[in-house]
């Protein structure tokens, strides 16, 4: 049963340590601990969720990784915790390892272990290639930090109670690649999951895993590795253990598409779509983004064919509203099936009938063409396509497809860079400041400077000084009424005693007069 725990409540008065016994090392953690995973989920931001991983662990999977949790904002927000960790407590969840990305080894270590007790191992992620990675610092950017990342698997191994792992992408060369496992051994690491691409291959030049690189490194160190890349079937699976000599294997993107792949088997999509929902009502809070993104995965060939559900599915609020549009998908795909239609064109190169859980195979980049001639060599054309797209003149031709789709929401939306706005920059920061403001500052130090000088600004919704304005007033007005309310009080109670002293002779003449009757 899933433990909840009360808002505001830390783990410390909640959770019985999950590493009460002596921690764990190398095979012998594999092995107990981990119950010698072979089938594993990875670690996969906004979607591997609560609901999603016992999805996958109905079907096959033997070990989950949490999505990646930023160190920093783990350790200051004990909102982040409660929502994206500590409310996901679960039996059937485990064994469960919580991926980490940092670059600071003390706010590692003060994440981790915040962390510890609600899983069986921290994972540092040395593998995101997006450029949200970049920006921040962190994932495979770290890659060629040795001296860091050695200290910070060193202090990992030596204060959490439970092991540390990593989660790595490969070099282009197979030797560098083995003596980065190697360090990463050497300082503590005790099971190392090894992605097969380098830090380059993503998005439309994803390409193919190396499982040369993989296999170089499983007989390099002594520890655990599981192989990351490639895997779209179950056989793919054995024959990557097979190859390389792993002891594991995990999958994402295949895993997205088909839950049940660790079962070697492709079930109809409206099966797992509605045994997934269920989890999510049986496990709640689930975000609706994510849920949303896993029936865009789950139904992406389908959603090919019938467009108007997917416009559908991208706009509904609820949970209940994307399960109706599930539901007729999975109507439309029966009808289908009982009259016996043909395969439409879309889903004709697909192995599988569209309604069936299968691998989305992502196509090849598009060559970039000038005058109606290809130019350059094969490897160019693809590393310089995202180049070309930005520095053409905006045609539909050569925009991306999210550009496309925003073009489409917005016929005047302009692409090119030199005709884009100029904006004044703050006179504090230098960000792009208010158009109106009355400070000719940003919001941020706007509001710093509003607050300070007690002002308003009406561009940017500050009234500080129109909100202390206004609650001078009602504290006017009240003390106005206090003293009105001493007044009346004070009035009542001369009126009283005007009364009681022209009411005392009299009463004594009454009682003189009585006493004098015979």
């Amino acid at each position: 049963m899933r433990k909840t725990f009360p808002s505001g409540l830390d783990k410390e008065r909640n959770v019985v340590p999950s590493a009460a016994m002596a921690k764990l090392q190398g095979f012998e953690f594999w092995r107990r601990t981990l119950k010698g995973a072979r089938f594993v989920v990875a670690p996969m931001v906004d979607q591997s969720e609560l609901a999603w991983r016992l999805l996958s662990r109905r079907h096959g999977a033997q070990l989950c990784y949490t999505p990646m949790l930023h160190a920093q904002v783990f350790v200051r927000d004990a909102n982040y915790r409660r929502e994206n960790l500590y409310s996901e407590v679960c039996e059937e969840d485990r064994p469960l390892i919580a991926q980490f990305c940092a670059n600071d080894p003390d706010v590692f270590i003060q994440a981790a272990q915040l962390a510890q007790d609600y899983c069986d191992a921290i994972d540092l992620n040395l593998g995101c290639p997006q450029m949200i990675a970049k920006r921040g610092h962190y994932g495979v950017y770290l890659q060629d930090e040795w001296e860091l990342l050695e200290k910070m698997i060193r202090l990992a191994d030596a204060k959490l109670s439970v092991p540390i792992t990593c989660k790595i992408r490969v070099f282009e060369e197979v030797e560098k690649t083995v003596r980065y496992a190697q360090m990463l051994e050497r300082a503590g690491c005790q099971l190392l999951t090894v992605h097969g691409r380098t830090k380059d291959q993503k998005g439309a030049v994803t390409g193919i895993a190396s499982w040369e690189h993989i296999k170089a490194v499983r007989a390099a160190v002594s520890i655990p590795v599981f192989a990351n890349g490639n895997i779209q079937h179950l056989s793919d699976v054995e024959r990557c253990i097979q190859e390389t000599g792993v002891q594991g294997v995990m999958s994402a993107e295949g895993n997205l598409h088909n839950p049940a792949l660790f079962e070697g088997c492709s079930p109809p999509v409206w099966e797992m779509a509605e045994e997934y929902l269920e989890l999510v009502k049986q496990h709640p809070p689930c975000s609706l983004s994510y849920i949303r993104a896993h029936l865009f995965k789950l139904w992406h060939h389908t959603l090919q064919i019938h467009q108007d559900l997917r416009e559908d599915l991208a706009k509904v609020k609820t949970v209940n509203a994307l399960a109706d549009v599930s539901k007729q998908l999975r109507l439309r795909c029966q009808v289908e099936i009982s009259e016996g239609r043909e395969v439409e064109e879309e889903s004709s190169v697909l192995p599988f009938p569209h309604w069936i859980c299968q691998p989305y195979v992502r196509p090849a980049p598009k060559e970039p063409v000038t005058n109606g001639n290809s130019q350059g060599s094969g490897v160019k054309k693809t590393t310089c396509q995202k180049r070309a797209l930005e520095d053409s003149d905006g045609t539909a031709d050569t925009l991306s497809k999210n550009k496309q789709k925003k073009r489409s929401r917005n016929p005047n939306k302009n692409f090119c860079p030199e005709q884009k706005p100029k904006y004044i920059k703050c006179e504090e920061c230098g960000n792009p400041k208010g158009n109106k403001c009355v400070f000719n500052l940003c919001r941020g130090c706007c509001k710093k400077k509003a607050f300070k000088e007690v002002a308003d600004c009406p561009s940017h919704g500050l009234r500080f000084k129109t909100k202390a304005e206004k609650q001078k007033a009602q504290l006017e007005v009240k003390e106005q009424e206090e003293q009105e309310e001493e007044k009346e009080e004070k009035e009542q109670n001369e009126e009283e005693e005007r009364r009681s002293s022209a009411s005392g002779p009299a009463a004594a003449l009454s009682r003189t007069a009585s006493t004098a009757e015979p």
